[in-house]
């Protein structure tokens, strides 16, 4: 009896559209959990070469929170291109600036693949919106409680 491994190829995958509720919840935590859908390692059939994975979209981006003193201490560092161009941010910053969803896009981000086209293609997948509203009710997304799910593992801050 021969074993082999099913390979999913890219014309059978069948993507969900997710909904998730980023208020109160731990940018890490969410971050990796995003990473994880985008990815499609939740599914029995995930194949690493395969862009398997779900569309993600995220309301109230700009009400995430940190653990600890991170809010503060964690820095975002960004390069102009000219010599001595380095410039910083906290995370407190950018999430008081123009654009705070960039603080979750930058975490999930860094949790895919590194600078490949699966990676760039996975970032499509992914949409952050600052306020409660979003323009794909037409998709019909599965909303999953993110916040409840997690806050058994959370303690009191």
């Amino acid at each position: 009896m021969m074993k082999t491994t099913a390979s999913l190829k890219p014309a059978e995958v069948e993507k969900k559209w997710i909904l998730i509720d980023a208020e109160n919840a731990v940018v890490g935590r969410l971050a990796s959990f995003i990473a994880m859908r985008l990815r499609g390692k939740h599914r029995p059939d995930y194949t690493p070469h395969v862009d398997c994975g779900d569309h993600v979209v995220v309301i109230n981006a700009d009400k995430v929170k940190f653990t600890g003193r991170k809010l503060d201490q964690k820095i975002y560092y960004r390069h102009t291109g000219h010599p001595g161009g380095v410039k910083q941010r906290t995370a407190g910053q950018i999430l008081d600036g123009r654009f705070p969803e960039r603080v979750l896009e930058k975490a999930v981000e860094r949790m895919l693949p590194k600078e490949s086209p699966l990676a760039r293609a996975q970032m499509t997948h992914l949409r952050i919106f600052n306020g409660p509203e979003h323009k794909h009710e037409a998709q019909a997304p599965e909303t999953i409680d993110f916040v409840s799910m997690n806050s058994k593992n959370l303690r009191t801050q």
